[in-house]
């Protein structure tokens, strides 16, 4: 074993007054992601499926093409803005794991734990696993042209994208880092050509679609809020990035310059892609499209409108890549706080990665894909998903007044996070008042269940679990060769 792979690497960031993750002397994650990396992760991991999806979940809550081309951009505000408040979270708590270590700042260890127990076991897995999904639908709709998929081959195809991502990430950072860049600049390949191809339409005259782009918009409070529920979900990902600040190189500065970078892109790119369908597509045939953007280029794209499904593929894989590369690190995080299982805060000692975290969350994911059915669990996605990102956000609020001493190098004005946290309230509450549904109901009571397990196994932390818990431990140990992080080095 040699010296130099065990090194601890140390923090070379300023660490007076912020919390950071200070383990001397160990076995810690690498600081291999830089800026650009950081932009890719950002930009691969929103643009996934959403964009290719949500156009016509959008346009149906609007009815026009006015209003959908706003919904758009107030979302890429949102989310922009949302992005910044976490970056002054990311900038004063250096730690990895996203919402669960501000929230444990802000509020102590129950509502982070569950969040760990909301976004283990239904967030992260049931998004990742929709990705693929979609990945697997786009990958061999051109080997069953006119007809659907068999129902098995989509599943299979799914789970061996799942497979080969988690195998990726768990071998290396800087290989999940390069597969990161390289998918990204294959779907910005195929975002271009649907941008520059709308473009060309417009520049010959193709513009009746925006005439009167305001009649027959709905304005009613519950189609606004299910317009951006939708047009938020292809957006999702947007904090993505504070889920391995402790891998960033330089997180004071390239947190923030890839939120600001990053997001806006993304918004820039969603906005001409509207535009570009809407270019050779009325409202009704978006409606009536089963893909838009493959109808798009099979009217502008013809004979060569094959590489749309191929790119769109391409798009999808990154995005699980990036899910996957970020996600993993948030067991890690909720492993090494003694909230789940010991053994998945453990560091591969040849590969420095979260590997057993990384594991644990592909076959989570894969589980969701058996069934094949989890439309329900889509619908309250964004509901979990939104109300721990408002409590996230209010935290910032709260330890404005009771961490007034922490060092804050990013700080943003105070209406910020509180404009964010009211829309975070109304995109809770609109859908249900909106459109009543069971999903909520059994969302909040999953969400409250992890009380349950709280209490039994991380608060008391009775004896026999201990019992149990202890040779799964350490015969995972042995098998994985992963070390705890905070066993010194010699």
């Amino acid at each position: 074993m040699e010296e130099n792979s065990l090194r601890s690497r140390r923090d070379d960031e300023r660490s007076t007054g912020s919390i950071q993750a200070k383990e001397p002397k160990t076995t810690s994650l690498q600081k291999e992601v830089g800026l650009l990396s950081g932009i890719c992760m950002i930009v691969g991991t929103i643009i996934g499926s959403g964009i290719f999806i949500s156009p016509k979940s959008v346009l149906s809550n609007t009815e026009a093409v006015g209003p959908c081309l706003i919904i758009w951009v107030a979302c890429g505000v949102l989310a922009t803005l949302g992005a910044l408040c976490f970056a002054e979270l990311g900038t004063m708590i250096t730690k990895s794991g996203g919402e669960y270590p501000y929230l444990l700042e802000a509020f102590g260890p129950i509502p982070a734990y569950l969040f760990s127990w909301t976004s283990l076991f239904v967030i992260k897995p049931t998004s990742f696993a929709i990705i693929c999904l979609s990945f697997s639908e786009y990958v061999s709709a051109p080997f069953y042209s006119g007809c659907k998929p068999p129902e098995a081959v989509v599943k299979c195809l799914a789970a061996a994208a799942i497979l080969l991502i988690t195998t990726v990430n768990s071998l290396s950072v800087r290989l999940g880092s390069y597969v990161q860049n390289v998918f990204t600049g294959a779907k910005l390949v195929i975002v271009a050509i649907i941008i520059i191809g709308g473009l060309v339409l417009l520049a010959q005259g193709n513009t009746r679609n925006f005439e009167n782009s305001f009649e027959g918009a709905k304005l009613s409070v519950g189609a606004i809020s299910l317009a951006f529920y939708n047009g938020l979900w292809a957006y999702d990902g947007w904090n993505q990035l504070n889920y391995i600040t402790e891998e960033l190189r330089n997180p004071f500065r390239n947190l923030p310059l890839a939120i600001i970078i990053g997001i806006p892109l993304v918004t820039g790119c969603y906005l001409l892609m509207n535009v570009a369908y809407f270019t050779v597509m009325t409202p009704t045939e978006l409606l009536q499209s089963q893909a838009v953007a493959v109808t798009f280029g099979d009217r502008v794209l013809y004979p060569a409108s094959w590489v749309v499904p191929l790119f769109v593929a391409f798009s999808t894989i990154g995005a699980a890549n990036g899910t996957c590369f970020t996600a993993g690190r948030l067991v890690y995080v909720a492993g090494r706080e003694g909230h789940m299982l010991k053994v998945l805060s453990y560091i591969s000692v040849k590969r420095l990665t979260p590997a057993p975290a990384i594991i644990f969350y592909g076959i989570i994911a894969t589980i969701y894909i058996i069934p094949g059915d989890i439309n329900s669990l889509v619908n309250y996605f964004s509901f979990a998903a939104w109300l721990f990102y408002g409590l996230t956000i209010l935290g910032l609020v709260v330890m404005r007044f009771t961490k007034k001493d922490l060092e804050r190098p990013i700080k943003v004005p105070i209406f910020i996070p509180i404009l964010v946290t009211l829309i975070s309230v109304f995109l809770v509450v609109a859908p249900i008042i909106s459109e009543p549904a069971w999903e909520y109901l059994y969302c909040v009571l999953f969400i409250l269940s992890g009380l349950i397990f709280y209490f039994l196994f991380v608060h008391y932390k009775f004896g026999w679990a201990q019992k149990i818990s202890k040779p799964i431990t350490m015969h995972l140990q042995m098998l994985m060769e992963v070390v705890p992080p905070e066993e010194a080095l010699d």
